[in-house]
Parts: C-alpha cells; sequence; structure tokens
C-alpha cells in the first residue's frame, strides 16, 4: 500500500489557475465536489487577507455559471459554486483515483493526496506524464501489504518450515521433525501450517486479506 502526496501544476487555462495565480498568497480549498454531467457543484474556502474580493473574482469567472456565499469572514469565504471546468475529475477518472479531499490550491498549483496500491500509484504517474503535467512528489511511504496477513504463530511455523526445508523438494525436514523444533505436537503444527499455507494462497491468487480470512476462521 502506498500513501503519496503529490504538488501538480494547474493548466494555464483552468479557472482556478487563472484566480489563484492573480491571489498569489492565498489557500484555496476545495472541501467536496462532484461531478454532474458536463458541470461540477463544489464546495470551495478561501484563506486569504481579502478574502471578499478573491471571492468576487471567482464568482465572475467565465467558468463559474452559479455561485453561493456561504460564509464571509476577515480571513476566510466558504461557497458552494457550480463550473463547468470538469478537467480535475477527468484526470483523477482517467488515473482510476478516487479524489480525497480537501484538495489545496496555492498559486497555480493543487496538492493532491494518494492512497492506494502500488499498481494504482504507478497508474497515476503515468496519466501525469502522458498530459505532460509539471509535478513534484512531495512524500512516499509504502506499506508491507501481507503485515497483517498472517498470525504470529502462524508466520512463526512458517518460517521455521522454510528455514529447516520443509518446502524442498524432496523435503530436508519431515512435519515430525518440524513439531519437534517448535515444541509442540505433529497435529498442532500440520494444522497451524495449513492455515497459514491457505492465507497465502488466497492472497496471492485472489487478493483476500488476513482480515477476512480471520472472521471465517477465527485467529489460530
Amino acid at each position: 500500500m502506498i500513501t503519496a502526496s503529490l504538488r501538480i501544476q494547474l493548466p494555464e487555462d483552468v479557472w482556478m489557475a487563472d484566480v489563484s495565480r492573480a491571489f498569489p498568497d492565498a489557500t484555496f480549498r476545495l472541501l467536496t465536489g462532484v461531478r454532474t454531467g458536463e458541470s461540477a457543484v463544489e464546495l470551495g474556502e478561501v484563506v486569504a487577507e481579502e478574502p471578499r474580493e478573491i471571492s468576487e473574482r471567482i464568482a465572475a469567472h467565465p467558468s463559474v455559471i452559479a455561485y453561493q456565499r456561504l460564509e464571509l469572514a476577515d480571513d476566510r469565504s466558504l461557497a458552494k459554486y457550480e463550473t463547468t471546468d470538469t478537467r480535475l475529475y477527468a484526470f483523477v477518472e482517467a488515473s482510476s483515483l478516487p479524489p480525497e479531499f480537501p484538495i489545496v490550491v496555492e498559486d497555480g498549483w493543487y496538492e493532491l493526496d494518494f492512497t492506494g496500491t502500488r499498481a494504482q500509484f504507478d497508474r497515476l504517474r503515468a496519466a501525469l506524464e502522458q498530459v505532460p503535467r509539471p509535478y513534484e512528489l512531495q512524500s512516499l511511504v509504502e506499506t508491507d501489504e501481507t503485515a497483517d496477513l498472517l498470525t504470529d504463530r502462524q508466520r512463526e511455523v512458517l518460517e521455521a518450515a522454510l528455514r529447516e526445508g520443509y518446502f524442498e523438494v524432496p523435503r530436508e525436514c519431515t512435519l515430525e521433525e518440524l513439531a519437534d523444533d517448535l515444541g509442540i505436537d505433529k497435529s498442532t503444527a500440520s494444522g497451524i501450517l495449513r492455515r497459514g499455507e491457505r492465507r497465502v494462497l488466497a492472497h496471492v491468487l485472489t487478493g483476500v486479506r488476513g482480515e477476512r480470512l480471520r472472521e471465517s476462521e477465527g485467529v489460530r
């Protein structure tokens, strides 16, 4: 599993790029949004010294066809609006990514948080390179997808079996010898091995994770 944060440059003709470059010190937050056919309805927040001026600039932009200001304070405005510019949604759909809100925009660049598999992340990078659109990878953390696949006991027995040559052809260790080495009886060793092997095979062949297997068999 990969968790990443990217900073991506908006196309010059996107309305948010236009407005955010006009007010480079302001922070724009797309709190939520949904594409509805040819337009998108969004809830957006502006944090700036002069939020009213920015709010009026957004409302007057040709790409914004409806605008309702919900809140205005000295340093913040909140509004619901409809825009005909749906390229952000087209981009995330093309890269098989649901957008993770809030999406932060500053001075023509937006920050996109990503959580998904390595394959999904590779598709995202491919989509960015096909545009092509300048981007910066701010952070990336990759975790072991199989960390919760096995119980501690199953991992211990499988590691011992692998270490002692139980899976070699021909076997270098019998089940009885493995059980003696672990200090358990032969039937217990056999049961733990079977359940551990089943989990590994189910994950590799079908993608089923440890949590779902535990629900059906109980923690062993």
